[in-house]
């Protein structure tokens, strides 16, 4: 069974950058077993599409859009997780819905999709997360892993 934890987001622009904040804290605080790819997908969107070839769950993390005060941490599993990127919040969420789309198409789209997302409070031109959403960061680690170790795929925290 392989799983990608795929972050996304802008880091040049406040709370977008959540998804690749904690795939970068993931990846420095943590070891993965080896059917498990941790990677930072950026604002990439369909370039992210060979990434998807062969991998049975995908865990998404980024920054959603949901009308909720800042910080306020969602999982959204299955078919609800195109329609939680169809408000666009930024330019690569629009990429995430056609990454995922062309990825059913091409029937490369995981058997087990699942977003961990948090309402930002700003997404302006700052290299800085507001504070309400740097106190979801652990939250939402710790939410990973707990996903990941129901998976079967615990990691370890590095020595």
């Amino acid at each position: 069974m392989s799983i990608l934890v795929l972050g996304l987001g802008n880091m040049l622009m406040n709370d977008d950058a959540l998804g690749v904040k904690i795939i970068q804290a993931l990846q420095s605080n943590y070891h993965f077993p080896p059917q498990v790819k941790v990677i930072d997908g950026g604002t990439l969107g369909l370039d992210l599409l060979p990434m998807l070839e062969g991998i049975d769950r995908l865990l998404i993390i980024d920054a959603l859009e949901i009308g909720a005060c800042p910080g306020t941490i969602l999982r959204v599993t299955g078919d609800e997780v195109p329609r939680v990127f169809a408000s666009k919040l930024s330019i690569h969420q629009m990429g995430v819905q056609d990454l995922l789309t062309v990825a059913e198409l091409q029937g490369y789209l995981p058997r087990e999709l699942v977003v961990w997302g948090v309402q930002p409070g700003s997404i302006e031109m700052e290299m800085a997360l507001t504070p309400e959403v740097s106190k979801a960061l652990p939250q939402v680690i710790a939410a990973v892993i707990d996903e990941l170790t129901s998976w079967g795929a615990p990691p370890e925290l590095a020595a």
